[in-house]
């Protein structure tokens, strides 16, 4: 039996850690040739109060939630470092990931990127530019959500840090140009000048690194060159995700339809918050059902390592990787089911899918299905901001 032995004291020394390191220094591991693929330049720093510096500054509009709920995680902002000038790897020359790893998957941008979550797991913001587009890719460890942003706000462009902050036991980022905090899961600004103001999402995907490599050979992979000193490939959450154990700094009572931290696809946001369970979807591998009044089909197959399971991350236990998609294709409704090696057909044309939506052999080849909100976390994390939530019955 796995004993979760994650103390908030234990994780609170993790965060700590997370933030001491040299400012400059070599990636480890051997030399693969990195490039910047393209930038855009955040917008400048505007002379507005700072909700970083005081959340309930009176100069400010009204915080939309208690200020006492935000609470300080430990580092100091920007402690835990966001990368701001990625740099990537072609897929064909790294060696440096195991088949099974978990990369984050943005579904645009061609030629598609890679965001391995050895990385993200010491970083958590990614501020890229994926073909002009200004994004953010995110990651919480201590919520397992893996969440991708437009950083264009009306005529800004935003550029954001990690404020050290926890709301509900998430990442609470801020923005650089007017220092608003931002709820990750939520995608909107919960103090600051922006208050309010809500960020267009970039669907991500969490798969493995030989879903990705397979198909997109000519892919490009985010580089271990961040200038800082970390342990990529080792996990500073050790035994963290135990479904019965308690999340880190969350003031409030887990929902107790679920364990705290079993694994859900959260669907619908506010219109219509739907879960469901990853370990009875990864054991049926397609449901089909309604979202906000229309159809989608959310897929799961096995093989994909939990980052916060064992001190290595290659030696996590295996969960299910997940995609949620309109069945929909040219005004047609397609029927799937999941094969035995791991990928999915349509019961009308007999394609070939792949984990990502992406017709691979058949009359559909080269179809793809257009993704679906949806985001892999943490059943505490998803309930406290969907407190209405539906829990799907998978048969």
């Amino acid at each position: 039996m796995r004993v979760a032995l994650v103390s908030t004291a234990l994780v609170a020394v993790v965060l700590l850690a997370a933030c001491a390191a040299p400012e400059q220094a070599p990636p480890p591991g051997p030399a693969v040739a990195a490039v910047t693929l393209e930038a855009v330049t955040g917008s400048p720093r505007e002379e507005v109060p700072s909700a970083l510096d005081r959340i309930d500054d009176p100069a400010l509009p009204e915080p939309l939630v208690d200020p006492a709920r935000v609470i300080s995680g430990g580092p100091p902002p920007d402690g835990i470092p966001p990368i701001d000038a990625p740099t990537f790897s072609r897929a064909a020359d790294v060696d440096w990931l195991t088949d099974d790893e978990p990369v984050l998957a943005p579904a645009i941008g061609a030629p598609a990127r890679a965001y391995p979550v050895q990385i993200l797991i010491w970083h958590e913001i990614v501020n890229d530019t994926i073909d002009g587009r200004p994004v953010a890719i995110t990651y919480c460890p201590l919520c397992n959500s893996a969440l991708g942003f437009d950083r264009r706000l009306g005529e800004r462009v935003l550029t954001f840090g990690t404020s050290g902050s926890l709301y509900q036991s998430d990442l609470v980022m801020y923005d650089r140009q007017t220092e608003s905090l931002f709820s990750q899961l939520e995608g909107r600004a919960i103090a600051g000048v922006l208050a309010g103001e809500e960020l267009d999402r970039v669907p991500v995907q969490t798969i493995t690194w030989a879903q990705f490599r397979d198909a997109n050979p000519d892919g490009f992979v985010l580089s271990r060159d961040t200038g800082v000193v970390r342990d990529y490939g080792a996990n500073p959450y050790t035994g963290y995700d135990d479904p019965s154990s308690q999340p880190f700094l969350f003031d409030g009572e887990p929902d107790p339809r679920l364990p705290p931290k079993e694994r859900v696809a959260g669907l619908g946001g506010d219109t219509d918050p739907v879960a469901v369970p990853l370990p009875a979807l990864v054991e049926a591998g397609v449901l089909e059902l309604q979202v906000a009044g229309r159809p989608v089909v959310v897929w799961s197959v096995e093989g994909l390592r939990s980052a916060l399971d064992t001190r290595e991350i290659t030696r996590g236990r295996t969960i299910g990787a997940t995609g949620a998609f309109d069945p929909v294709l040219d005004g047609r409704r397609l029927s799937f089911t999941r094969t035995a090696s791991g990928e999915f057909t349509d019961a009308e044309t007999g394609s070939t899918w792949n984990v990502l939506g992406q017709a691979v052999d058949g009359p559909l080849t080269a179809a793809r299905l257009d993704p679906v909100e949806h985001v892999d976390t943490f059943w505490f994390a998803w309930a406290a901001f969907h407190p209405g939530t539906r829990i799907t019955d998978i048969p």
